[in-house]
């Protein structure tokens, strides 16, 4: 048998007709840990584990645009093809350089049923350039990344292009699915009576359309819901979920007036004249303002407001990963160092969106860091009350003992590290793009910053959860 193995940026072939499986991996991790020596601190560990650096060289999106403004009349593989021009732009790559194109989606446009490859095309890239799309709820474009971290360390590839768009102006209403049944068999009608048939059956209800839901389709309940009743399992109050809104907006709008989202792109709106140049859901607000605004979910005792919820948000992201031998090559100057990820899964129940809760243990056992380590976290705000839920749960002796099976409490972030420039509540969250701006973000907060290590996690649909440890590139 052959193993092929990755040290140094070179191939080395190990022939080994007769030996163990086993030792052929004590070669391949040998190799790996040697060519990782230089550039892997102690107790962080490389993704992939084949001794290839994976880089982020960059990132960027267009604005998060509150749905039914200027995007709307766009398609979705407008908005993605919008943020690769900006990407090739930005980093000057060829767009015939890149190996790979991956880009992640939920509410699929179904003109577009592969967005990623008719992006690519409309963007000018190489048609050569194999394009997949991935779907994982709200952290789709998470998948998005680590798939082509996969690529990399697998020496499938040594550039690709990650990133992820949503439209939410625009979702697909289905017609009911009897009319639907009866329109198919209209199509295969042979005769006119039988075609005069198949009408006569259509009924009044018929009519009524299948309007899109942001629903868990196991326990038909809305996420809405979901939040409401994990900010009341956790005891996070009303007033809490409103402050921690006031403070993701008030931390957006800072930023973005110090120049810090520099991630955000000049997007041409194609058909108009406007170009629009930043996010336009930021709104500073007052705790008295918020405090106004009724339950948007469960009534008249709910916690979940539009105040204190992620908007529907029309956007799209991409970033630029490559392996470090390969943007060095080429004159790159990478941000980050793409480390240690994991996904997670629990009941989508009554653990819906503790994804960050049950990530960020799990991670930061696997790369070998603490807590204190880490010096930027961005954590994923689909509500307020989820956001503050997690950050309880971590905190929990209960929690970890009855469910995560540790013997005490893991401990939560500080506040003073996390999303200190605005979060989804505020800059908005187009599902299938936010993981591109989480990943983006912590890179260049730890740029900013002086930071060495950042921690990204996020929940999603389906009771997912995502995190990935980003480490500053050295100067």
């Amino acid at each position: 048998m052959a193993a092929s193995v990755y040290c140094g940026g070179k191939v080395l072939r190990t022939f080994a007709r007769s030996c163990k499986a086993k030792n052929v991996n004590n070669v391949f991790l040998r190799c790996a840990s040697t060519s990782q020596t230089r550039n892997t601190p102690k107790g962080a560990k490389a993704s992939g584990r084949t001794g290839r650096n994976i880089v982020l060289v960059e990132g960027v999106r267009t604005p998060f645009l509150m749905s039914g403004t200027s995007y709307a009349n766009l398609l979705p593989h407008d908005v993605q093809r919008g943020a690769l021009e900006g990407l090739v732009s930005r980093t000057g790559i060829s767009k015939d350089a890149v190996d790979h194109i991956v880009i992640g989606t939920v509410i699929q446009e179904v003109k577009t049923s592969n967005i990623a490859r008719e992006a690519a095309l409309s963007a000018g890239f190489s048609d050569k350039i194999p394009c997949h799309t991935v779907t994982m709820a709200c952290i789709s474009s998470n998948q998005a990344i680590t798939s082509a971290v996969g690529l990399i360390a697998s020496g499938q590839c040594d550039t690709v292009v990650a990133g992820g768009v949503e439209f939410m102006s625009d979702v697909p209403i289905r017609l009911s699915r009897p009319l639907r049944k009866t329109l198919l068999s209209l199509n295969k009608a042979k005769t006119l009576g039988a075609r005069l048939g198949l009408l006569a059956k259509i009924r009044p209800s018929f009519l009524n359309p299948e309007l899109p839901a942001v629903a868990e389709f196991s326990t038909g309940e809305t996420m809405g819901h979901s939040g409401d009743r994990l900010a009341a399992a956790f005891g996070v109050s009303r007033q809490e979920q409103d402050e921690y809104a006031l403070r993701s907006h008030t931390l957006a709008h800072t930023a973005a007036s110090a120049g810090k989202l520099e991630d955000v792109l000049a997007f041409k709106v194609p058909g108009k004249a406007e170009t629009v140049t930043a996010d336009n859901g930021i709104r500073v607000s007052t705790l008295q303002q918020m405090a106004k605004l009724k339950p948007a979910f469960v009534k008249p005792h709910g916690t979940v407001t539009a105040a204190n919820a992620s908007f529907l948000t029309d956007g799209g992201s991409a970033c630029l990963i490559m392996s470090e031998d390969k943007a060095v090559e080429m004159g790159f100057k990478p941000k980050a160092y793409l480390r240690e990820f994991v996904y997670t899964s629990q009941d989508p129940k009554d653990q819906l969106l503790l994804g960050p809760a049950y990530a960020t243990p799990k991670l930061l056992d696997k790369a070998g860091l603490k807590m204190e380590d880490i010096d930027v976290f961005e954590y994923h705000e689909a509500f307020a009350g989820q956001i503050l839920a997690n950050l309880k749960a971590l905190d929990s002796d209960f929690f970890a003992q009855n469910y995560m099976g540790r013997s005490s409490k893991f401990g939560a972030p500080p506040m003073e590290k996390l999303n200190t420039w605005g979060g989804s509540l505020s800059i908005g969250h187009p599902f299938g793009a936010t993981g591109v701006r989480l990943v983006t973000t912590a890179a260049n907060r730890l740029l900013k910053e002086g930071g060495k290590y950042g921690l990204v996690a996020a929940c999603a649909a389906g009771g997912l959860g995502h995190g990935i440890i980003v480490e500053r590139y050295p100067s």
